[in-house]
Parts: C-alpha cells; structure tokens; sequence
C-alpha cells in the first residue's frame, strides 16, 4: 500500500474504516514518506485518531511528515474555480459562491467531482508521496469514484472533459490508487463488501480492492476449564467459530485483531499502524 499515491479507504459505518486510514498514515509517515490524510466534511474520524481537535480545510502537520484535512466542499471548489479554471480571487465573491456550493449540491455529480477532484489534484501536484482518504462508507463510495466518468457522459469536449478523463485514468490506474474496504466478520459488513467488490468488478472505476478484516477474534484451542473461565473460553470459541464462516466467503487479504481493553481512539491508531507494518 506505501508505494501507491493514493489510498481510498472505506467500509460499512462503525467498521473501523478510519481507525485504519489513521493507522496507514502513521505507517506511512513512520517509514519517511510525505502524507497527507483527509476526512470528509463532518467526519471526525482522523480528528479523532490523531488527536487534533476539529481540522480544517488546511492541511494541518499532526506528526512529523504527517498532514490531515477536513474535505469542506465549498473550499474545494472556489480552490477549483481559483485554479482550474482560472478564475483568481473567487473567495471575494461570497454570493457568486454561495450559488456555485448550491449548484454542487444540486448538480449530478459536481459534487462528488469536486471531493474526488481535490484528491487526485494533491496527488498531480507531487507535495505527497502518499494521500490516504478516509471515504464515505461503501454506501455512498460508488458515487464518487463513479463521478469522473459521469461528467464524462454529461460534457463532451473541453477543459472539464479533459480533466475529467485524466481523473478516470488516474484513478483506475492500479499503480497510483488502491482501495481497501474495511469489513468485520459479521453478515452486514460481509454482505456489503461482497456489493462493493462485485460493484468494482463490474464497472473497473478502480483495479480490485484489498479487503480487511478488522476486530478479528484469535482462536482458542486450550481446554475449556470449569466456572466462569469456561463459560468465558466457550464464547469465545463459539465468536471464533462464526466470524470464520464469514471469512470464508470474503476472504480477507489482510486481517487486524480485536483489540481488548481500555484504549483510546489514538491508541487504537498507533495498534493498528503496527499491525499493519507487521503484516508487512
């Protein structure tokens, strides 16, 4: 996942999908590379993690070679109608704005063109070695990676055809972007992947996911004692035993442990950025 450019990260809500982006870009920043994590509009996640309070649309250092931002649509598109389009000054502007954030939000696919725009431009303009983006949950994901190629279909020629092209072949091409879909081994989480991945197969917007199991319960295989350890060892067995089978129908390439005890969203980051460097 370090040698990409940019890391797509998602998963059904609640799976952990930004205790793992988190995770990667410590990993990432820990192994020397220039990084850049983002976090959609009200997401709260890497803030969270990383333990920097609200973020901005600024990227913000939060470790040493470790940057974070907050995705605010309407920033992104005055930076867009600023520099794109070659429009200087738009943040002047307030009403002119005002109706182009409307149009995104109404508009087919301009908004999620404008959030997976500003991705792909951080990684064009070469400050990152590594954008990691903590995306909509696999819900709402296929709307954005299929934005590109919506505008394509919507305008022909141009400017905006042409950009929306080079944002289709950047992010289809497996040697600049992977996705990984975050899962638990439970029939929700399962299932939803299972669309998502059959999704990506079918419309090729990205190369094939990597999965990751998260919370993953290890096997026990000592002898169930008597009393209250027992009845705690059975359940576990029998935890173990079902989040098998839906292993079974992914699987998984990667898998992350349940962490048990106490720990703080930051402490679970820093967990799983080991795990992640042990599985290497």
């Amino acid at each position: 996942m370090l040698d990409k450019r940019l890391v797509i990260v998602s998963g059904k809500g609640g799976v952990g999908k930004s205790a793992v982006a988190s995770g990667l870009g410590l990993l990432a920043s820990r192994n020397g590379l220039r990084v850049l994590t983002v976090e959609m509009e009200n997401g709260g996640g890497l803030s969270a993690h990383f333990g920097t309070g609200a973020l901005g649309f600024e990227p913000k250092e939060v470790r040493p070679g470790l940057h974070a931002m907050q995705m605010i649509r309407s920033e992104a598109l005055l930076e867009y109608l600023s520099l794109q389009l070659r429009l200087p000054g738009m943040g002047r502007f307030g009403a002119f704005a005002r109706a182009f954030d409307a149009l995104a939000t109404a508009a087919p696919a301009v908004r999620e063109i404008v959030t997976i725009g500003k991705l792909l431009w951080e990684v064009k303009e070469d400050r990152w070695d590594l954008v990691v983006f903590d995306a909509p949950p696999t819900g709402q994901i296929a709307s954005y990676l299929r934005a590109p190629t919506s505008i394509a279909e919507l305008v022909t020629t141009g400017r905006i055809r042409a950009q929306a092209d080079w944002m289709s072949a950047t992010l289809g091409d497996p040697k600049l972007t992977q996705m990984l879909l975050v899962t638990l081994a439970e029939e929700l989480p399962t299932t939803e992947t299972e669309e998502t991945i059959a999704w990506v197969e079918k419309t090729r917007v990205v190369s094939a996911p990597t999965i990751i199991a998260n919370r993953v319960l290890e096997e026990i295989t000592v002898k169930t004692p008597e009393g209250t350890a027992g009845d705690m060892v059975t359940l576990h067995k029998s935890l173990w035993t079902e989040q098998q089978r839906w292993l079974q129908r992914l699987p998984p390439q990667l898998t992350l442990p349940y962490m048990f005890g106490l720990f703080t969203p930051g402490e679970v980051a820093a967990h799983i950025s080991d795990e992640l460097e042990a599985l290497g």
